[in-house]
């Protein structure tokens, strides 16, 4: 019964989990979104990646990879050409 118990509190924590994701990704523009889920598919993005899946200009980019970040949707890593993204 112990176990029992305790794996369905793990459900209904991650249905709470899951909702909250759903809610937050909801206020996103689709452009983000879709870098979102590369990141997560790939567990990386790169500016180059964004420009081949969107057809996106670099600036137009940039700005949601700075939204992306300030919002803590993606975490940066290394600086100039070396740069990729990971899901925070």
């Amino acid at each position: 019964m112990f176990f029992l118990r305790s794996l369905a509190e793990q459900v209904r924590r991650l249905e709470k989990k899951v909702e909250r994701e759903r809610l937050v990704l909801a206020t996103l523009p689709e452009l983000s979104l879709q870098i979102v889920e590369f990141a997560r598919e790939h567990g990386r993005v790169t500016m180059m990646d964004a420009i081949k899946l969107t057809g996106a200009s670099r600036n137009t980019l940039k700005q949601h990879f700075r939204d992306l970040t300030e919002r803590n949707h993606l975490e940066l890593h290394g600086s100039g050409r070396g740069v990729w993204y990971r899901l925070k």
